[in-house]
């Protein structure tokens, strides 16, 4: 069997820097570190982290006072870094520079008098960390059926903003409907959206022409893991979303004779080797590596970190 592993797959940038802030904290600190919300949204980096000493809380209110506290890649909610300055806590804010721009272009948007339009899934801790960021009313769309349904005049001066783990291919449509009712509208360049996003999304396209199922490893809640399962599962291949290798369903495997693997954006390389050696347990491998993107963006931790 040929396996075809994604170029790029897995850590991205603000994934990379979520994780060392913690792993960082707990070494300067020592543990206990509080982090509020799954660092990332996978369980096995949630797990290793526990294991070295990480606490993860939903609410600050189980964090003691003064304790150091890290802010999930995520993001937060205005409300939220209140709290926490209220209790006195040491916070490190590992939310992802690219959510941190997203918060600043609503704010902008907001300060200029735009009616905000925030393109995301509800209830997603992104998206609830915007729409806490920004000072004022964000409505927020989840299809063009949303936009159909805003009841804004037309001529109304609105503007939009995206949840990161949305591709330029996600929001075309919902865009272009927004585009369609409003008469003054304004938005992000294309070359805003969180580059992992679309460069994952494009190289699982490159994938499928090549492969009769694709595996995509990654947590059944990362939002941009799910994504991928569903592009293969668009262009025709049979798509699966595991955890890792001991979930893999030898029956998904009849007949094919090419397999391609990638990997969410908070899902580690370890997880990915895991699959390839469960399929080996099925039978004998040839492993190859797409040709992609390279990616070499680093982003800088909090200078608390850094500093001595």
């Amino acid at each position: 069997m040929e396996v075809f592993l994604a170029q790029p797959r897995g850590f991205c940038a603000g994934v990379v820097r979520a994780i060392e802030i913690v792993e960082r904290a707990l070494e300067k600190y020592g543990p206990p570190v509080y982090v509020r919300h799954e660092i990332v949204h996978n369980k096995y980096v949630v797990e290793s982290l526990k294991k070295k000493g990480a606490i993860f809380v939903e609410d600050l209110s189980e964090v003691p006072a003064k304790a150091v506290t890290v802010f999930s890649a995520h993001g937060v909610a205005r409300s939220v870094e209140e709290e926490a300055a209220a209790r006195d806590l040491s916070v490190l804010n590992a939310t992802c520079p690219l959510v941190t721009k997203v918060h600043n272009q609503g704010k902008r948007y907001i300060s200029r008098g735009r009616a905000l339009i925030l393109i995301g899934h509800a209830d997603h801790p992104e998206v609830e960390g915007t729409m806490g960021q920004v000072p004022g009313p964000v409505r927020l769309v989840q299809s063009v059926e949303d936009v159909a349904e805003l009841t804004l005049p037309t001529d109304t001066p609105v503007a939009y903003i995206t949840q990161t783990t949305l591709s330029v291919d996600d929001t075309k449509d919902i865009i272009g409907a927004l585009q369609a009712k409003f008469t003054d509208i304004q938005g992000p360049d294309t070359r805003d959206i969180c580059y992992a996003t679309q460069n994952r999304q494009s190289a699982v396209r490159d994938l499928s022409k090549l492969v009769d199922v694709i595996l995509v490893v990654g947590a059944a809640n990362s939002s941009n893991s799910n994504r991928l399962r569903e592009i293969g599962t668009e262009v025709g291949v049979a798509s699966y979303l595991i955890a890792d290798g001991s979930e893999l369903n030898p029956d998904w495997l009849k007949d094919a004779t090419a397999v391609g693997i990638t990997a969410g954006a908070s899902a580690p390389e370890v997880l990915v080797d895991d699959v390839i050696e469960a399929l080996r347990r099925i039978g004998p491998v040839s492993v190859s590596v797409l040709p992609g993107r390279e990616e070499n963006i680093e982003f800088r931790l909090p200078a608390e970190l850094t500093a001595g």
